[in-house]
């Protein structure tokens, strides 16, 4: 007998900086945007390009201290919950916005500026402002030029101050980025746990219909082979040698199926048409079957063998313990567009209220619960298993379950 063992793979293994390319694009991406936005001013004004070239030691520096804070959250809190990483990226942030304006005070003053700003002051004169020098215009008068001190000429408590209100200007635009970097990873780890869960989910359903299918084969087998036991004890060798055929036709087909694997409700009925075949051996006058599927149903898949107990049972509490010839009757049919109804029954084939005992699920525990189990473990709370005595006599098991056409991976 070969073994099949199932094993799920291994989940993916997360290094502390797996994710750098999602934090590559990410900061590519943000400081595009604020080069956008940079370029759509610069077009307001007269000298564009200088504009957009002025520009371009911030975006060049704040690319590089971004993918900083990216290394602190990713190296520092990458074991950490989502609570800590934001008190890292916070601290990182503040870091950074300090580290930027620091960086670009020590730039001012070796490059020199190429945008130049006019304004019409209400006096009339023109303010031309242009690489730190004030140029004021004056009618019939020569220009008034004003040379700002820079960073190095000014007092340390100004200077300081200058690095303060230029840091809280970045540090809005860090704490944007870190904000959106550890919102992903947060989408990305509910995600991964979702995933593991439906996972964990398919796995347990998987073993559960595994388990309740190897209940019906042990269950049938000791069935068959007592049928199989009376009739060579009674001589009827003929027909024992029918059923023997009919069995191993019976197990070479249902055997070769995956446990939980799903089958068309046609090849669901052959299935059980064999199986018949078989009782009918025993029974040749006392059995007798009705099988009604229509075709547009003939493709609904279920899980294999689900029929198999239901039917036992109608043979074992039908015909095996009544006198009279009875009807064993398959049949489906829609409820609506998405839902179908397998039903099987056995009664009395001229009628009448004979006693015919219920098809219970007692004796060896397989039976109607286990059917109940395996189509509740695969439909879950879209399906329903109902069985009982029919007014009419004789019992009814009838299956709902929804239409599914096609073959789950």
């Amino acid at each position: 007998m070969t073994v099949t063992m199932f094993m799920m793979p291994p989940p993916a293994v997360r290094t502390r900086f797996s994710d750098w390319p999602l934090a590559v694009k990410s900061i590519l991406g943000f400081w595009l945007f604020y080069a956008l936005t940079v370029v759509l001013r610069a077009l307001l004004a007269p000298n564009a390009l200088n504009a957009i070239s002025d520009k371009l030691i911030n975006i060049g520096l704040g690319i590089a201290i971004t993918f900083f804070i990216y290394l602190a959250i990713a190296g520092i809190g990458q074991a950490q919950n989502i609570r800590r990483k934001t008190v890292i990226a916070a601290i990182a942030s503040v870091v950074a916005a300090m580290a930027m304006a620091g960086g670009l005070s020590l730039f001012e003053g070796k490059i020199s500026s190429k945008e130049e700003f006019r304004y019409q002051a209400r006096e009339g004169f023109v303010v031309i402002e242009k690489n730190n020098k004030i140029t004021i215009e004056r009618n019939a008068q020569e220009p008034l030029v004003l040379t700002m001190p820079r960073m190095s000429e000014m007092g340390f408590r100004k200077r300081i101050r200058w690095i303060a209100d230029s840091a809280i200007v970045w540090l809005f635009m860090f704490m944007a980025w870190s904000a959106f970097y550890i919102a992903t990873q947060a989408h990305a780890e509910a995600m991964g746990v979702q995933r593991r869960l439906a996972d964990a989910e398919s796995a347990a359903q998987a073993a559960q219909v595994r388990a309740l299918r190897y209940q019906v084969n042990p269950h049938f087998l000791f069935n068959t082979l007592n049928s199989l036991s009376s009739l060579v004890m009674t001589g009827r060798t003929d027909r024992a040698e029918t059923m023997l055929l009919a069995l191993s036709t019976f197990f070479r087909t249902s055997l070769s199926l995956d446990p939980s694997a799903d089958v068309s409700l046609a090849e669901e009925i052959d299935l059980q048409r064999l199986y018949l075949d078989i009782e009918k051996a025993r029974f040749p006058d006392r059995l007798t079957v009705e099988i009604d599927v229509p075709p547009e149903l003939q493709h609904a898949r279920m899980p294999a063998l689900l029929l198999q107990p239901i039917v036992e049972n109608a043979i074992k509490y039908g015909v095996s313990k009544s006198r009279k010839a009875v009807l064993i009757r398959i049949d489906a049919r829609h409820l609506d567009n998405h839902r179908m109804v397998v039903e099987v029954s056995n009664r009395l084939k001229n009628g009448g209220k004979d006693d015919i005992p219920a098809a219970t699920h007692e004796g060896t525990g397989v039976g109607l619960a286990n059917v109940c189990q395996r189509l509740e473990a695969r439909f879950g709370g879209h399906a329903s298993c109902r069985f009982g005595p029919m007014s009419g006599g004789g019992f009814k098991v009838s299956l709902t379950m929804p239409v599914e056409m096609n073959a789950r991976d």
